[in-house]
């Protein structure tokens, strides 16, 4: 199926999220929109899921025009839409969620389950999901939760098939598998738009790329230009890609982790007697695919764990134990792996957001009353240093981009005086020119002598920002390497190999075959 739209313009008050966009996808193409956070990506092709109606322009399918006024007619339409936040029951099975919304019925009105298990396994049988259509949806891993996004909108005969954001809660085994699928999706006449602004994976699989900034097409691209190309489109400027740090001047062991062992809900064993350190001025990452025990640790560090045994110091003080206020109070700084659950309450301000667990004295609170009018100084100051895009700060942060969501939540822990910074998936979900600041200030708040831990899931951002790097595999650590370390070697390592094991075979030269 073609699709095609001519001059798409929407507004929201004076804000112009979408400015007069020409864009057309060609059957049976891989067709990707590329743009930093705020670009207007989502919200086109929110107008072309009928999810919002556009101020001025037409939607054109195979040359016929449309005009949705919701999501059931463009669904009716063949258009398909896998959202950066999974739309699914978790209480309920994959065949229920599959049918939710166009249930069918057999004699007497009950729901016809049957059918829907069959759709189900037809599906993952031609794609290779493998997916039980009988397994609740929170007991699934995220990428399995992603196939069954993909499995809802073939089940109702997508021919153009939206993918916004789908990599920002995947790991790299799994945006490899999702890559794949997408390719087989257009072997098979799916037109595809994916919305992404992770050069690698446009270059992988586009066949064509439209670049928009600020709300404008400013040109297309070939996916065999270069990064620094497409990211200087994307950005309007030249992006530096690598990130520049000066080897680390250590100071005092600050964080001692020793023996910590956390139990979960289910009283099984998350994160099983780990040990380790982070001097000042250093930053450690921790790396492993996701599921291994980082977010339990993490949890842990700034007392959100029940269950803990061990020892946890930072300058001599003992954390196990202690409340979240006091964490907080001790100058630990946290950026969550979630930001929606855990970060942000969406229906409050930017503003308040920016001052959520700030709120208990000075400089914020002066004899019992918020400061309102330093706090809305303070929210404009950060608003514009971390380049948030959205109505301004008095707007729900909910309604911000993903990515924009992420840069209020490092723009309030990294100005707080930290004395050790947490930062879980620090940039995930984040374009290029955001995540070219997020990590100089990571590596500032390195050089002013704070001990930094990063967790992530990309080994580029784990390489590029790590002085040492502990893998973890099944609770445990699997080891303790050099910031350096290849990125062959951190994939076997992240699969159970022990760095001895994971080291990658030399010829007589010494040199890595």
């Amino acid at each position: 199926m073609k699709l095609e739209l001519r001059g798409i313009t929407k507004r929201f008050g004076t804000l112009v999220a979408n400015d007069h966009i020409d864009l057309v996808v060609q059957p049976g193409e891989i067709h990707c929109l590329l743009g930093e956070n705020g670009a207007g990506k989502s919200t086109l092709m929110n107008v072309l899921y009928g999810l919002y109606r556009a101020d001025d322009g037409v939607i054109l399918l195979d040359d016929v025009v449309q005009n949705f006024q919701g999501p059931g007619d463009a669904m009716r339409a063949g258009i398909g839409m896998v959202h950066q936040h999974f739309m699914l029951i978790p209480v309920f099975t994959v065949a229920e969620n599959v049918m939710l919304g166009h249930e069918a019925t057999k004699a007497g009105g009950i729901l016809d389950l049957a059918t829907a298990r069959e759709r189900v396994r037809e599906i993952s049988a031609r794609f290779g999901f493998d997916v039980d259509p009988d397994a609740l949806v929170e007991d699934l891993p995220v990428g399995v939760q992603q196939r069954v996004e993909i499995i809802k909108a073939l089940s109702r005969d997508a021919r153009v098939l939206v993918f916004d954001e789908p990599t920002a809660v995947l790991t790299p085994q799994e945006t490899d598998e999702l890559m794949g699928i997408m390719r087989q999706l257009k072997e098979s006449g799916t037109s595809i738009v994916f919305i992404t602004h992770k050069l690698r994976e446009v270059r992988e699989v586009a066949d064509r790329i439209t670049v928009i900034r600020l709300g404008k097409v400013v040109g297309e691209a070939s996916p065999t230009a270069t990064n620094a190309e497409l990211a200087e489109l994307m950005v309007g400027r030249a992006v530096e890609l690598k990130v520049h740090k000066d080897e680390p001047k250590l100071g005092d062991r600050s964080l001692v982790v020793e023996g910590l062992t956390v139990i979960d809900a289910k009283d099984q064993i998350v994160v099983n007697d780990v040990s380790f350190d982070v001097r000042a001025g250093e930053i450690v990452a921790i790396a492993g695919v996701q599921g291994n025990g980082q977010t339990e640790l993490t949890e842990a560090l700034v007392g959100l764990e029940q269950r803990v045994k061990g020892s946890i110091t930072l300058n001599g003080e003992e954390l196990v134990g202690a409340s979240v206020r006091r964490i907080l109070d001790e100058g630990v700084g946290f950026v969550p792996e979630d930001r929606q659950e855990h970060g942000l309450v969406g229906k409050m301000t930017i503003a308040e957001n920016l001052v959520l667990d700030r709120t208990d004295g000075p400089p914020f609170v002066r004899a019992g009353s918020l400061r309102l009018g330093y706090i809305a100084e303070f929210a404009a100051q950060k608003f514009t240093e971390f380049d948030v895009r959205g109505p301004g700060i008095d707007a729900p942060v909910g309604t911000l981009s993903g990515g924009n969501q992420q840069k209020v939540v490092l723009a309030r822990e990294l100005s707080r005086d930290l004395s050790l910074l947490v930062a879980a998936q620090p940039t995930r979900g984040v374009d290029v020119g955001s995540i070219e600041f997020i990590h100089k200030r990571i590596v500032q708040t390195r050089d002013a002598g704070i001990p930094v831990i990063v967790v992530s899931t990309e080994l580029d951002e784990v390489t590029a920002l790590a002085d040492r790097i502990i893998v973890m595999y099944r609770g445990r650590i699997i080891g303790i390497v050099p910031g350096d370390t290849p990125r062959g070697v951190l994939g076997l390592m992240m699969a159970g190999e022990t760095p001895a094991e994971a080291t990658p075979p030399t010829d007589d030269r010494g040199v890595a075959a």
